[in-house]
């Protein structure tokens, strides 16, 4: 019998609830007359989401941030949420106190209010995040614009490497030691960013799956094909990648988790765009541009190697 990966689960779930037309996007949208009230909800399980060596605090505000990431690429602001948790009997007083620290944290730091939620016994501790946000518009995976510029919030590669310290598996120079798993402990989504340029941004998606995956989400639905030129990693993280010899592409196409996201807009808003990321002290990388055809590619010396989607897959 052929196993069942997420992709199939959720065309199961659509047949069995009705839902004809399924538009794959980072939220989802409920229409309330000219307004839209704007929904995502995100899961973290402690076996599979949860490094041991990251504190619970930290992981009760990345459940937080997860979703705020996907707000943040639709150039949405979350203003309330409500979380469902699932929780151990053994767990202590102590564990209780730092898991709530990390959501009021995540509270206070995007002016979100918590207005309930569940709690429930199980083997491992579960978070359930949904937040909710009113917008009169998103910004779709699907509208990017022939001769489009590709852009990305912020360089790639440092989770996967941070993953890899924390697993005790590759260490490397203290601070870049520090930088990576700070990125795995700490994502910082860019809502800020992703509000204020809201308009100039012709589709937008969220990369925690994986740039390979978001790359090939937004060239799919668009319907166009995504040449890249420049790949977002620093020169630490190459370093890093050349002394363990891993693959650069890998780490950075496909790891995954770093709660930035892809943009695309027109050759007219570059200047704009750069001055408000400044502005922000946002690093923004241009990697590419769009144009016709189907599928994305690494330019290579003037050849076009295909970028396949080796992102993460839940289920695989």
């Amino acid at each position: 019998m052929k196993k069942l990966d997420e992709t199939e689960i959720i065309k199961i779930f659509q047949k069995g609830l009705g839902k004809k037309k399924f538009e794959s996007e980072d939220v989802e949208i409920l229409n309330f007359d000219k307004v839209k009230i704007i929904a995502k909800i995100d899961t973290l399980v402690e076996s599979t989401d949860i490094p041991s060596k990251m504190k619970l605090s930290d992981a009760a505000r990345k459940s937080v941030v997860a979703c705020v990431s996907d707000f943040a690429s639709k150039g949405v602001k979350p203003k309330y949420g409500m979380i469902s948790i699932n929780l151990p009997k053994t767990i202590s007083r102590l564990k209780i106190n730092e898991i709530v620290s990390g959501f009021k944290k995540a509270c206070k730091e995007y002016d979100i209010s918590f207005l309930g939620g569940d709690t429930n016994e199980g083997k491992e501790i579960v978070f359930n995040v949904c937040l909710f946000g009113i917008t009169d518009k998103i910004v779709t995976r699907k509208d990017s614009k022939k001769k489009d510029l590709i852009f990305v919030t912020g360089p790639f590669g440092y989770t996967s490497a941070g993953l890899n310290m924390l697993l005790g598996k590759k260490r490397g120079k203290e601070t870049f030691v520090k930088k990576a798993i700070k990125s795995v402990i700490k994502p910082k989504p860019r809502l800020e960013f992703g509000l204020k340029n809201k308009k100039y941004f012709s589709s937008s998606m969220d990369s925690s799956d994986g740039l390979s995956t978001t790359l090939n989400e937004m060239s799919k639905l668009s319907k166009n094909k995504f040449i890249i030129n420049k790949i977002p990693a620093l020169r630490d993280l190459q370093d890093f990648s050349k002394n363990y010899r891993l693959n650069l592409d890998d780490l950075v196409f496909n790891g995954g988790e770093e709660y930035e996201f892809v943009f695309t807009t027109s050759s007219n808003n570059r200047n704009v765009i750069e001055k408000n990321a400044k502005l922000l002290k946002i690093p923004i990388i241009e990697i590419g541009f769009v144009t016709t055809g189907k599928g994305v590619y690494l330019e290579n010396e003037s050849r076009l190697i295909r970028l396949k989607d080796l992102g993460w897959k839940h289920l695989k």
